[in-house]
């Protein structure tokens, strides 16, 4: 199920091409328009780029629910329901697929972040934890897009699911210190689920926080990160197999 859901995507070519024009146009936006204007502490492209990444997750994830709802809605599953194999591997197959085409968009975008200057000076073992914390985030949001994709009526409406989660990342520390926002939104980018993964991958990459300064200690964020990723991995799959099993009947 998961090659199946991996060769759709030479049928339509154009969500892969999207999902990952969508982000690098986003960085240049940023990086080039709004950068100069925006104060980090840093470069901007060294402070926007995490953000960039989770985006580019984001987007990948609503593609998740749409293909979902489309084997819901056009008949796929009842094929599959009379063949023999397990129903939640339809469902498995598309969050592994999500996963490994998020994870070859995200390395695409790094790339065109390494053009425009991005330089992160992790060595091999913060890399893999950062490339550990980009995949726990990607499956954590692939498994509630799923959840979407069985329980709304088409896929234009789990399309929908993508713009709540292209928004999160902006109110959070993706591209801008929260401690330039007001103090009744300031509580909420800090406290939200999204800033801890985005400061785990910034600490991890180059070594720098929220507000550009040098991190010395990542184990308290990092740990909420993991926490948020596995909650919504772990609701994300029960709410999905509920939610498929009553499809079912």
């Amino acid at each position: 199920m998961s090659g199946r859901s991996l060769r759709l995507v030479r049928r339509d070519p154009d969500e892969l091409l999207i999902s990952l024009v969508l982000p690098i146009t986003i960085m240049l936006l940023f990086v080039y328009v709004f950068g100069g204007a925006i104060q980090s502490g840093t470069d901007y492209v060294t402070y926007a780029t995490p953000g960039v990444i989770l985006l580019c997750a984001g987007y990948g994830a609503s593609n998740t629910a749409i293909a979902v709802n489309q084997d819901m809605t056009t008949g796929t599953m009842d094929r599959f329901r009379s063949m023999p194999i397990a129903s939640a591997a339809v469902l498995v197959g598309h969050i592994v697929a999500s996963v490994v085409k998020n994870l070859v968009t995200t390395a695409m975008v790094l790339g065109v972040a390494a053009l425009i200057g991005f330089r992160p000076d992790a060595n091999a073992l913060e890399w893999l934890g950062a490339i550990a914390m980009i995949a726990g985030y990607i499956l954590a949001i692939t498994c509630l897009a799923a959840f979407v994709g069985v329980i709304v009526r088409g896929p234009a409406a789990a399309g929908g699911f993508g713009f709540f989660m292209l928004f999160a990342p902006y109110v959070s520390s993706a591209f801008v210190p929260p401690e330039t926002m007001p103090s009744w939104l300031r509580g909420f980018a800090e406290q939200q689920p999204v800033t801890p993964v985005i400061e785990t991958i910034r600490g991890l990459l180059v070594g720098l926080g929220s507000d550009a300064a040098p991190v010395t200690d990542l184990g308290g964020t990092a740990a909420i990160a993991v926490g948020w990723c596995a909650v919504f991995t772990v609701l994300g799959l029960v709410a999905a197999s509920w939610a498929f099993a009553r499809q079912r009947r």
